[in-house]
């Protein structure tokens, strides 16, 4: 299976949700995940997320029925914050 990846962007103070702000499959795939590492970016592996998120437009908001699961994604950063500052 080729790989698949999504990047989110939220900014708290819009009062909106989260955006899309890069998905694709393959090479493209690859290099967005290149990226995140390239600028220390945390990534979280969740198929059934990413592949729900993939089908997404870009600078799309993210619909209600994947709130929670991107919620998990953002509780996880804030635990792990700390960690990836330091590296």
């Amino acid at each position: 299976m080729s790989e698949k990846a999504a990047a989110l962007k939220y900014d708290k103070t819009s009062g909106t949700a989260p955006t899309v702000v890069a998905s694709g499959k393959g090479e493209l795939a690859k290099r967005i995940i290149q990226k995140a590492e390239e600028f220390g970016v945390p990534i979280f592996a969740n198929e059934a997320l990413v592949n729900s998120l993939i089908d997404l437009e870009v600078d799309a908001q993210i619909p209600s029925e994947l709130y929670q699961s991107v919620v998990e994604v953002f509780i996880w950063l804030m635990k792990n914050e700390k960690k990836f500052k330091e590296q």
